[in-house]
């Protein structure tokens, strides 16, 4: 049944000498709590500020536990930062840029975070996928439309079209631990569509290679083979939500994800320590609950003498895919493309024809860089004007390497460009280039440059980080694992963050808190006066 709490007495004595945001929220109960404790009673610390760590203590802060959250960095972020570059006077997305699931996400929802200053700015065309012949292809749903699929549109629509129909059935069964899913025929059509290969599907599906290059450029994201199986699944999410959310960017960079999460959290009484490196778990000790949202080897370094002999075996064992080489550029003008789709894009996906792009993955995964690479491409300028001064533009680019290649990939990326984009290298003012190698000293969580938080293979999906029912629990009922190497995998959309801190509540309070309760919590809260004058600042009091 739905019980509420009333303050505890160490909680009520907080909330008298300050100001912390709302109490415990209501939740089900599914324990005998004789034996645990009430959420008012508990202290947690959250280790790394991405969006997933974000979320995980604004849950926990939600259902009334005591939050304080620990950054080694000075700005607070994780993969959703924004900066200065490759000029004065434009702005660039360090690592995440395009916000599919961001826009979907039912966490991002609950917490209402318009109120807080995000804005979604959505392109004309969510992404398009350039051809040798000059044309693009789209995810148009108009047969007629001399950049949509042609006849393959009613296939296309079928495949896709269970996602963006019916994307909140599909996110609560599917985007989460391993488990039964609910019956439900949606559910299952999707499922089988998704373990299958991306070209196996292809194959199957549709009769075209316009449609075939289309959907394997968007299954390539996940930078696994395409001949792997449930490679369809990336594939299938995120064209759906084209539909549904338009591929949107951040209105002013991917910072104000994070600064509308940190608003929130702050506005609900959760402590952030900027500047603070936890170096050793004995930091920790004085918590009744420690989130991490920091990778599996990182849990090791941390923890490791305080995991069973099994579990420290398998984190240290976890899989990473291909690193990723990044180039952002400042142009003097939009990007010189032969299809005027393919100017109309937020994003777009160079790679030419279905089987070259399945050779450049598995050529990268041989541990070969690809002499002419699966190029993803964002346009972040021609939705949202203030990342760059008027009549200029910024664009970045990346394609994938074999972990922690040390090398620059920039001339196989431009040569990729020029070939749907003759003239490019003259609209470049400045160019910035990040190697793999470059990123895990940015972040050591991005092992070797891996910005996806490890292999998402069918092996390795669900069953991150190291293959137990509840991924999030590290085999101590006060020690959680809450990043993008836990399910559903990377992306920005909080889910990771949103399921270790409701698996934190059920082991440590019995409470089955859900989105329903989050949402109660985020409407009590009001935005800062000032959303802005937080940006990129100590948040330490």
């Amino acid at each position: 049944m739905v019980t509420g709490f009333r303050l505890t007495r160490r909680q009520a004595y907080r909330c008298s000498t300050r100001s912390c945001g709302p109490g415990p929220r209501p939740g089900r109960r599914i324990r005998n709590l004789s034996r645990l404790h009430q959420s008012g009673d508990l202290s947690a610390a959250v280790v790394g500020s991405g969006p997933n760590g974000l979320s995980a203590a604004i849950v926990l802060r939600a259902a009334g536990v005591d939050v304080t959250l620990f950054e080694a960095r000075r700005t607070l972020g994780g993969g959703a930062r924004s900066e200065i570059g490759p000029l004065a006077g434009f702005r660039r997305d360090v690592c995440s840029s395009v916000y599919p699931l961001g826009a979907a996400s039912p966490v991002f929802r609950a917490m209402d975070l318009g109120r807080f200053g995000l804005k979604w700015v959505a392109p004309p065309i969510p992404f398009a996928h350039p051809l040798d012949d000059g044309s693009a292809v789209v995810p148009d749903a108009d047969q007629d439309s001399p950049d949509g699929v042609g006849e393959d549109t009613a296939a296309w629509q079928a495949a896709v079209g269970t996602v963006s129909n019916h994307w909140e059935c599909i996110a609560a069964n599917l985007l989460g631990p391993l488990r039964v899913p609910r019956p439900d025929a949606r559910v299952m059509r999707f499922g089988l569509h998704a373990l299958r290969s991306s070209h196996g599907l292809c194959r199957n599906l549709f009769r075209t290679e316009r449609a075939r290059a289309l959907f394997s450029g968007v299954a390539a994201h996940t930078a696994v083979s395409l001949h792997r199986p449930a490679t369809a699944a990336a594939g299938l999410v995120l064209a759906g939500l084209a539909e549904a959310t338009g591929w949107p960017f951040a209105r002013g960079g991917a910072e104000s994800i994070t600064q509308s999460l940190a608003s929130l959290a702050s506005g609900m009484g959760v402590k952030i320590r900027t500047g603070t490196a936890v170096e050793h778990g004995s930091q920790l000790e004085p918590y009744d609950i420690r989130m991490l949202d920091t990778g599996p080897r990182q849990v090791v370094q941390l923890v490791g003498s305080e995991l069973k002999t099994l579990v420290a075996r398998n984190l240290a064992r976890y899989r990473y895919g291909p690193g990723v080489c990044k180039v952002d550029y400042a142009l003097s003008e939009p990007a010189p493309w032969c299809a005027d789709a393919a100017r109309k894009a937020g994003t777009l996906h160079l790679g030419g024809s279905r089987m070259e792009i399945s050779t450049a993955l598995d050529q990268v995964w041989s541990g070969i860089p690809a002499p002419a690479p699966f190029v993803l491409v964002g346009q972040p300028s021609i939705a949202d004007s203030s990342r760059a001064p008027a009549g200029r533009h910024v664009l970045w680019v990346y394609c994938h390497v074999p972990l922690g290649w040390n090398g620059d990939a920039s001339p196989a990326i431009e040569s990729q460009i020029e070939r749907f984009a003759p003239g490019f290298r003259d609209t470049v003012l400045a160019r910035r280039v990040t190697r793999a190698s470059q990123w895990e000293a940015y972040n050591p969580n991005w092992v070797g440059g891996d910005i996806n938080g490890g292999v998402q293979d069918l092996g390795q999906l669900w069953r991150r980080p190291a293959g137990w029912l509840d991924p999030y629990c590290l085999r101590a009922p006060d020690l959680y694992l809450c990043s993008s190497s836990t399910p559903p995998g990377g992306g920005v959309h909080g889910l990771c963050g949103w399921h270790a801190a409701r698996s934190a509540l059920r082991r440590n309070c019995g409470l089955d808190f859900t989105l329903a309760d989050l949402r109660s919590a985020c409407t009590d809260t009001g935005p800062l006066e000032d959303t802005s004058s937080s940006r990129n600042v100590d948040w330490t009091p």
